[in-house]
């Protein structure tokens, strides 16, 4: 199932699944997590997120090649940093330049399979790790790289965290329809042309085992999104470096979830 949410024609904020033609059923989430149709379907007017995090969390130099092409060493355990929760946004939205980062070109894109937690999660072994699993959807962490290197202080959250900076969506694919995230094609283009082209076959730690890390005495809440990497061909590892500018089109692209589509303003 492909869960969206969205406002509809009446301005109400609504979920529904598998959109289709501009519209999706109307579904309620009930008690033990499933979702049941109501019979109604409503007009998607825009996205919404497919869910609204508790929390962001976010794996760095978790793909092979990428960590080759940025000159680093591979990590003995996840990088871990966060991302603000009221930097997320949705599918059609607009990607925002602050002013902060318009001294400067530095704002790049992240092509990310992004994993949905569905119930709390502490001390959740490998082994167990994919039951705790809502869904899969995708995510664009938007980096703005000098804050991120030098204005930060040695800490990468402050450069990943300005509003509309971690957009995410279409749709939350059910967990049940993806038994394993270790194997999807993953791609982002800009104005049409591929930046980022891989799988997730290349990632250094996989899912399981990133939620198995993140859990280790630390409760998950449902809901939480995590952002497992991205995969070589950002902007500020090419000759010459690409980054964001007004005008710009991104669509992040992750098999048998979709296409994520933000407009940079």
């Amino acid at each position: 199932m492909k869960i969206v949410r969205f406002i509809d024609s009446q301005g109400s904020i609504c979920t529904g699944a598998d959109p289709e033609n501009g519209r999706a059923g109307v579904v309620e989430q009930a008690a033990n997590g499933t979702y049941v149709p109501t019979g109604q379907t409503a007009q998607i007017a825009q996205y919404l997120p497919p869910v609204d995090p508790p929390a962001v969390l976010c794996i760095g130099l978790n793909y092979r090649r990428h960590a080759e092409e940025t000159g680093q060493e591979l990590p003995s355990f996840p990088v871990l940093f966060m991302k603000n929760p009221a930097s997320v946004i949705g599918h059609e939205q607009n990607i925002v330049l602050p002013e902060s980062c318009r001294k400067r070109e530095q704002a790049d894109y992240e092509a990310e399979l992004a994993v949905v937690i569905g119930k709390a999660a502490k001390n959740v072994s490998a082994e167990e790790a994919l039951s705790y699993v809502k869904g899969y959807t995708i995510g664009n962490d938007v980096s703005a790289r000098w804050w991120q290197r030098h204005a930060g202080s040695g800490q990468w959250v402050r450069g990943k965290s300005f509003d509309t900076f971690c957009p995410v969506g279409p749709v939350m694919v059910t967990a049940d329809e993806i038994p394993d995230p270790g194997n999807l094609e993953i791609s982002c283009s800009l104005n049409s042309q591929i930046m980022q082209q891989s799988n997730t076959s290349d990632m250094i730690f996989s899912v399981a085992q990133i939620i198995e890390y993140l859990s280790e005495d630390t409760t998950l809440l449902p809901d939480t999104v995590i952002l497992t990497g991205t995969p070589s061909g950002v902007g500020v590892a090419r000759k010459p470096r690409v980054f964001l500018k007004p005008g710009d089109r991104i669509e992040m692209s992750i098999e048998k979830i979709g296409t994520l589509a933000n407009t940079v303003v």
